[in-house]
């Protein structure tokens, strides 16, 4: 693991800005972006922020992430992160109607890969916890595939399921223009809104 050095007063919001919104060449570090990404995580919980479903609502790019478990130890960050490469959009949606939904798709090229299903949120933990039951895989904008999806066989309803047992994100920081969140593996990612 790589430790990143912590500063005394973190601007945090100033390195997270700026990594999804400076052009390629202007980009903070990914180790400072890591660092920014540990830094807003504490002061969530520190503040106890709470964000409303509505916010989330939309649809958004896979910007960037560190999938192993980075942490803060003694003031410094522990982990690696990276920007992902645009070529390969990554984006992941959230869709409340009747009920709260969640979409997750990859392209590559004119190959679209995408899964759906129903999701869930805690409010007061900031916790999103989700099932994906359909996937779809087309190519050239036409559907090749459609059928169901299941990861593991559920002797119970999604929305029965203790959040113990489903795979979530847990979101530490929601502005207009991006999200972060810890998935239930361990990694942390931003998203950008697509506009």
């Amino acid at each position: 693991m790589t430790a990143i050095a912590s500063t005394d007063s973190p601007d945090f919001m100033a390195t997270l800005t700026a990594a999804v919104k400076s052009k390629k060449s202007d980009r903070p570090s990914t180790s400072a972006v890591v660092l920014a990404l540990l830094q807003a995580e504490k002061a969530a919980k520190q503040q106890r922020i709470v964000y409303s479903v509505d916010r989330l609502l939309g649809t958004w790019q896979l910007w960037f992430t560190a999938p192993r478990k980075a942490h803060l130890q003694n003031g410094q960050a522990l982990g690696k992160g990276f920007y992902i490469p645009q070529i390969t959009p990554a984006q992941i949606s959230f869709i409340n109607q009747d009920k709260l939904s969640i979409s997750n798709q990859i392209q590559l090229g004119s190959l679209i890969f995408k899964l759906t299903g129903s999701a869930k949120y805690l409010g007061k933990k900031n916790l999103l916890a989700f099932d994906f039951t359909w996937m779809q895989l087309s190519l050239f904008g036409r559907t090749i595939y459609s059928g169901k999806f299941r990861t593991k066989a559920r002797t119970t309803d999604f929305f029965e399921q203790p959040i113990a047992k489903l795979p979530f994100f847990a979101f530490f920081l929601v502005t207009e223009d991006f999200i972060a969140a810890r998935g239930r593996g361990g990694g942390i990612a931003i998203w950008v809104r697509n506009k």
